[in-house]
């Protein structure tokens, strides 16, 4: 069953349902937004999506809101006390990314304007090309979560079905 299947036979108050229908597939209007659905994507490696959905909050409140430039700025004993966090994903690896990736945006920002900008330059790449290129720039992005981070944030297509409400061309 398709995610939009899936989705759509949801209560409305469900989180798959409400993601689904308010975020998924949709670009956001800021780099810290598109740098958060990254942090999602990163830390789901492993886990359901469910997971992710329950802790969303906790990771955007420990994550400033996904503001690139004060992620960019934490130091190791600020990762100590990420691994603390129980609201969170406590991966070592998964918060050393992510803080990496940080201050590579903001490389990204300095070169191209934007991450989105970024993005969309290379928006026309295959999805194996697009993996290239993250691999080069980014820690732990393997093919799914660049698969997912692409067509979450509308650079790739696939996030809805044909027939669903919010497919967009």
């Amino acid at each position: 069953m398709s995610y939009c299947k899936y989705c759509n036979q949801l209560p409305k108050e469900n989180l798959h349902r409400i993601y689904h229908d308010t975020e998924y597939g949709m670009k956001p209007s800021t780099d810290d937004a598109l740098f958060g659905r990254l942090i999602l994507e990163i830390n789901q490696a492993g886990l359901s999506w469910n997971t992710i959905l329950n802790k969303s909050n906790s990771i955007k409140a420990a994550y400033f809101d996904f503001e690139i430039q004060k992620i960019a700025q934490l130091e190791n004993e600020d990762i100590d006390a990420l691994m603390q966090n129980a609201g969170i994903i406590r991966h070592r690896g998964k918060i050393n990314a992510i803080v990496y990736n940080a201050k590579i945006i903001i490389e990204i920002q300095e070169e191209n304007g934007s991450f989105d900008q970024w993005l969309t330059k290379n928006a026309q790449n295959t999805l194996d090309e697009s993996l290239k290129v993250f691999k080069k720039k980014f820690k732990f992005v393997g093919k799914e979560i660049v698969k997912e981070f692409l067509m979450n944030t509308g650079y790739l297509s696939g996030a809805h079905d044909l027939d669903c409400p919010l497919f967009l061309n």
